[in-house]
């Protein structure tokens, strides 16, 4: 069954479809007609992002699936492969961006009209704002899917300030600078480039189980220690799998106390852990003797 969180971050995705299926269709076609291609660009741009929105959407349904046989820790570790995908569809379309921005520079054409502006104004502050809606539900729902998706509104938000300076500057200087809007495409396709780097690189880290949780640790040390009978810790190893994070921990107790009470403690603190850290999804508990402070 779905969680809020599984809920809250499939339908933030289905509003980024949605989204960007309305833009693309109102950056190309003011992009046409408009004689502008950095408008153009940015709706190929948008296009690429319904289908990198749709895989994501994907792959948060699949990673919902329920523990089997063949997958004991669930199927969450779908969510870093399909940002990787996300981060293919970015690199695609800068590529795209580019060539068309160099063949375009390289061909003569009319200046853009400016009646283009008024559109890209209203485009940079709808994904400015659909970023930081995106960006906020993926900090609260600790999605690395949907923070790259977030992050291909704000590389949209971007690509349209360069256009609309580019278009700027083809209006103001006039004749000769008709080529402005395709160099403003040029440099929004490298920033898009440097963007999926950014994305990029967390889910290589979440996929190799690297340690960046320090937080996330010290907080899962202190609701330990609330644990009756839970002397201290020691080994804390976190690691992401999509929204939900696997801990191993190994506590100490008194190391005279029998087996069975020393397994009822390791049951306890697991309890506490998820009830106070709802985010930690698989929890092994090792429990060590405290041979240098023993409780009688």
């Amino acid at each position: 069954m779905e969680n809020l969180n599984e809920k809250s971050a499939i339908k933030t995705t289905y509003f980024s479809i949605g989204g960007n299926f309305l833009l693309a269709l109102i950056k190309i076609g003011s992009g046409v007609l408009g004689n502008s291609y950095a408008l153009i660009a940015d709706g190929i741009e948008s296009t690429a992002d319904i289908f990198s929105s749709t895989f994501v959407l994907l792959g948060l349904k699949y990673a919902q699936r329920p523990p089997d046989k063949n997958h004991p820790y669930g199927h969450t570790r779908i969510e870093p492969l399909i940002t990787f995908l996300v981060v293919a569809f970015l690199v695609t379309s800068a590529t795209i961006i580019a060539y068309e921005s160099i063949i375009n520079i390289q061909t003569p054409h009319k200046v853009p009209k400016a009646w283009t502006l008024i559109v890209l104004g209203v485009i940079i502050v709808w994904k400015e704002g659909s970023y930081r809606y995106v960006s906020k539900k993926a900090e609260a729902t600790n999605s690395s899917s949907l923070k790259a998706d977030a992050w291909h509104h704000r590389s949209d938000a971007i690509t349209s300030v360069t256009a609309f300076i580019g278009i700027s500057i083809a209006l103001y200087f006039g004749k000769g600078y008709e080529t402005a809007d395709d160099w403003a495409a040029l440099f929004a396709s490298a920033f898009i480039l440097y963007n999926s780097y950014l994305i990029f690189r967390p889910a290589l880290g979440e996929i190799m189980d690297e340690h960046v949780y320090d937080d996330l640790v010290e907080e899962i040390r202190e609701v330990s220690l609330k644990v009756d009978g839970i002397l201290g810790t020691e080994k804390c190893f976190v690691r992401k799998a999509g929204m939900k994070f696997h801990l191993d921990l190994h506590a100490t107790v008194n190391g005279k106390i029998s087996v069975e009470e020393g397994h009822d403690l390791a049951h306890k603190l697991k309890d506490r852990l998820q009830k106070e850290l709802p985010q930690l999804m698989n929890i092994l508990i090792h429990i060590e003797p405290d041979t240098v402070n023993e409780v009688d």
